[in-house]
């Protein structure tokens, strides 16, 4: 493998792939504090220049952890089809970035070719791809799955339904719930964030939820953010009705275990489900993930950010989720320090989760003490459904109380869909008309109204104060 180039008159050499992905890599302050980041711009050429000719098989044989230490890495390299990297084996880095963006190259001969890669060669295309080709390249690529809905298909967007609140009070839940599904969010999943993470107030959430979905016939899927084992308690113990099963995962075993889990956990989880859960559909997992969670936990190996980002997907492909989820700004400037990077890297991994073959979607988010603000966010937003992104989130006035992060509101869904030809997931779709929400899939005035889900009691109750 040669690790070295001539630019502008200047040797490069670089000691290993290690280096060479790092240097590859587009500017993150993840990078730079973990001091493996290219020196200047030049350095950045020069190692994508190296990359461009490394093949895919070396970076098979150069995996982020070694096999027989990381379990992350024995799932990704198990699950690869032998067949099909056969195929491709031989291709270099910049003949694989050829490849994808060849008009005569299918999003179906893309998604063929996904099962026989491992994330680091994910990740290595990717660091030689530019803004419009991750939008170009993922929007080929046409991911779906099934839970009691099917998401991704040709012509949809959705939208998570995220209520959260800051002491997990019911009524105030519940109020964003209504507001939410009124202006059209949600077809993705109802899913809440809990403050208290115990099975007992996880289970009174999903019963409420499930409670409030049969009432009013709400075709989509509910979910309660906990840790697996606290969601497994709760339906185990409490009879807790749920659709989806969460857990916020990482791209090396040591990563996994920072978040308390396994691979045999997560197993045992979806076991549960297909046994318990009352998803009518196969997918009933739900993972989220971000760059820079391995480098803040101390289990990046060396590797950088984008490296192992790639990674969480190849590890959730494992287990057929219906969702996956970037949340792409929310650990703050010390990974990614300004709305810039943070475009760059929710396209980056909204491309990998689609060439990685997962049901992806993008928190476009950021903290209040990071370089961005609502109208960069916006901006990322329509690059991700440019791109074909599945979903994003519908956070009340886009102002996470709870979290205390800045995402999407409720509206950017009704207004991103209206601007790109797009409409929800069918059956939800079809929903929102019935209840004269929206009409030929834009808005009606109706929406936004959530007394309409108040029964006459209740309504005098509010028409009291």
């Amino acid at each position: 493998m040669k690790l070295k180039t001539t630019l502008l008159g200047h040797t490069y050499e670089f000691k290993s792939l290690r280096e060479v992905m790092a240097k590859a890599n587009e500017e993150k302050s993840g990078d730079k504090l973990a001091q493996i980041a290219a020196e200047n711009a030049e350095e950045r050429v020069a190692a994508k220049a190296v990359l461009a000719e490394v093949t895919l098989e070396e970076l098979r044989n150069h995996p982020a952890v070694p096999y027989e230490e990381d379990e992350v890495t024995r799932i990704i390299q198990d699950d690869l089809n032998e067949t099909i990297y056969k195929e491709h084996k031989n291709m270099t880095v910049g003949e694989f970035r050829e490849w994808i963006l060849d008009e005569k190259t299918t999003g179906d001969r893309i998604s063929r070719a996904s099962r026989g890669l491992t994330s680091e060669m994910v990740a290595a295309v990717c660091k030689l791809m530019g803004n419009l080709d991750l939008i170009y390249g993922a929007k080929k690529i046409c991911v779906t799955a099934r839970c009691n809905t099917t998401i991704g298909l040709p012509g949809t967007f959705s939208a998570r339904l995220q209520p959260n609140h800051t002491t997990d009070d019911p009524k105030g839940i519940m109020a964003s719930v209504m507001e939410g599904f009124s202006l059209g969010c949600g077809d993705a999943v109802l899913g809440l964030n809990p403050v208290d993470d115990t099975a007992e107030s996880v289970a009174r959430i999903l019963k409420s939820f499930d409670e409030f979905k049969r009432k009013w016939e709400i075709p989509t899927q509910t979910c309660v953010l906990a840790h697996v084992l606290t969601q497994m308690e709760a339906i185990q113990k409490y009879q807790a009705p749920a659709d989806l099963m969460f857990q916020s995962i990482a791209g090396s075993q040591k990563g996994n275990e920072a978040f308390g889990i396994t691979g045999a956990m997560l197993e045992e989880g979806r076991d549960l489900m297909r046994k318990e859960g009352t998803a009518s559909g196969p997918n009933v997992m739900y993972f989220e993930t971000g760059q820079g969670s391995e480098l803040s936990s101390d289990a990046h190996n060396g590797w950088d950010q984008l490296t192992m980002e790639a990674r969480c997907y190849g590890f959730a492909r494992h287990y057929q989720p219906f969702l996956v989820n970037t949340v792409v700004g929310f650990i703050g400037p010390e990974y990614l320090y300004d709305s810039r990077q943070v475009i760059r890297a929710g396209l980056e991994d909204h491309f990998m989760g689609k060439l990685s073959g997962v049901s992806m979607g993008c928190d476009a988010c950021y903290t209040n003490h990071m370089k961005a603000d609502q109208n960069d966010i916006e901006n990322l937003a329509s690059l991700l459904v440019a791109a074909g992104c599945n979903y994003i989130m519908g956070v009340p006035q886009a102002d996470d109380c709870m979290l205390m992060y800045q995402s999407t509101g409720y509206h950017e869904a009704a207004a991103l869909r209206e601007i790109f030809g797009l409409r929800p997931i069918p059956e939800f779709d079809q929903w929102l008309e019935k209840m004269g929400f929206s009409r030929d899939g834009k808005l009606t005035p109706l929406a936004g109204d959530a007394s309409v889900f108040l029964d006459e009691q209740m309504r005098r109750q509010e028409d009291g104060r």
